[in-house]
């Protein structure tokens, strides 16, 4: 026989799908207050999208910089530092020192740099000593021709005024001569008292002639002193060049054997030391940064940024900004303002872009980038009482507004491409 269950199935499926209260059905909102919502709603929406505008913006990175910029002193040699004279935040003049850094050679024999210093140093010293000893020479000889020479002159003088004495006496006699010719002719004298006079003539014309070949030799031996003068001069100058410009090559091999042992830093610029990247007992090689320098004469910030190509057409000097300092979080610190100063009319290269820790990472695919300078309305600010300042190398991050465009343009960006796409040669 058959088991039929105790209660009917319809009686079971009206328990389970029994509502567990009263349904109570409200009446709807009115038909026209439902239109009118909906209508206002697409008004708001196409004045919205007819009305509205939107300005497309580009993050991009940068670095503080300083104008100009900050110097960065390196190594010129491999060794270890022994003395520093400075530390961050110093002002120096230009000329102080920095750093000692020792570069020398240790031998079985000592100090190579000390010893060569050494002999170099004997080497210039005697070479002094042989020019005091070729001026002191030079000035002896110099002074005995000179006082030959004077004598020689004033001697030479003296035998002029006789020469002159001797020619007046020799007119006299030849005076003479020719009255006695006379007087013979007239009978006054004889023969004999003639030739006597005439001997007497001749005679005193040999003393003048004899006096004027002294004055010749004289002329003579006054000029070859004078020649000897001279020349004896440039001879003991040239020596004594000859000695100097050894000496000079001592100096500079003093120098390079100098330099082989310790160098000095010196600070190139008045200004503040902004880093000392090394300390002493610290080793160095060839091009390790030593320290940062900002020049005294910067005194103001700016921030550098390298913007890409396809942003350049939309960025203008004079733009404004929004700035963002890594070392101050914008959570906490906001966003400070700046505006555009300057932007390079070709792009930059890769030597002047690796030069600035704000490369921009392009995955491979070389872009040009441009330079842009920001000038900063804020380099100093405060926070809770506490002053903070910029420094040359912080990081920070610009935005930067571009095209100012409606919502309804930038809605049919797509059309726009699409056109492009299947739009055909365009004629001028």
């Amino acid at each position: 026989m058959e088991k039929k269950p105790l209660f009917r199935m319809e009686a079971v499926q009206h328990l389970k799908t029994r509502w567990l209260g009263k349904a109570l059905l409200t009446s709807g909102y009115p038909a026209w207050l439902v239109a009118a919502t909906s209508l206002l709603f697409f008004v708001l929406l196409v004045a919205f999208v007819v009305f509205g505008t939107f300005t497309r913006r580009i993050n991009v990175n940068g670095e503080i910089i300083s104008l100009p910029h900050a110097i960065t002193i390196f190594a010129p040699q491999q060794g270890f530092i022994t003395k520093s004279w400075a530390a961050t935040g110093d002002r120096v003049k230009k000329g102080d020192r920095l750093y000692q850094i020792d570069v020398s050679r240790i031998t079985s024999t000592g100090n190579v740099s000390a010893r060569s210093v050494d002999a170099i140093n004997q080497q210039i010293v005697l070479s002094e000593t042989i020019i005091e000893r070729l001026q002191k020479n030079k000035a002896a000889t110099l002074r005995n021709l000179q006082h030959q020479l004077d004598q020689y002159r004033a001697a030479h003088q003296k035998s002029l005024e006789l020469v002159s004495e001797a020619g007046k006496g020799l007119n006299g006699m030849r005076q003479s001569m020719t009255d006695y010719r006379g007087y013979l002719r007239k009978g006054l004298i004889n023969q004999e008292q003639f030739a006597n006079q005439r001997y007497l003539f001749y005679q005193q014309q040999n003393a003048w002639q004899s006096l004027n070949t002294q004055v010749i030799q004289e002329s003579l031996q006054i000029s070859s002193l004078e020649s000897e003068l001279l020349t004896k001069g440039i001879e003991y100058d040239n020596q004594i060049s000859q000695y100097q410009a050894q000496r000079s090559d001592l100096m500079r091999q003093l120098a390079e054997v100098d330099a082989s042992g310790t160098l000095f830093i010196n600070a190139p610029s008045d200004g503040k030391i902004e880093s000392m990247s090394v300390t002493e007992g610290q080793m160095v090689s060839v091009g390790d940064s030593l320290a940062q320098l900002t020049p005294s004469s910067s005194n103001r910030y700016y921030l550098m940024l390298w913007l890409p190509d396809t942003s350049v057409p939309y960025v203008h000097p004079g733009d404004a900004i929004n700035l963002r300092y890594e070392a101050f979080p914008f959570e906490k610190y906001g966003q400070f303002p700046g505006h555009i100063l300057s932007i390079s009319n070709v792009p930059a290269s890769y030597q002047e872009m690796g030069k600035y820790n704000t490369l921009p990472r392009t995955d491979g695919v070389i872009e040009p980038y441009y330079k842009v300078i920001v000038a900063l309305e804020e380099s100093r600010f405060s926070y809770q009482g506490k002053p903070l300042a910029l420094s040359s190398g912080m990081k920070a991050q610009a935005t930067l507004f571009l095209e100012k465009r409606p919502l309804w343009q930038w809605m049919l960006s797509p059309y726009y491409d699409l056109k492009k796409s299947i739009s055909g040669p365009v004629n001028e």
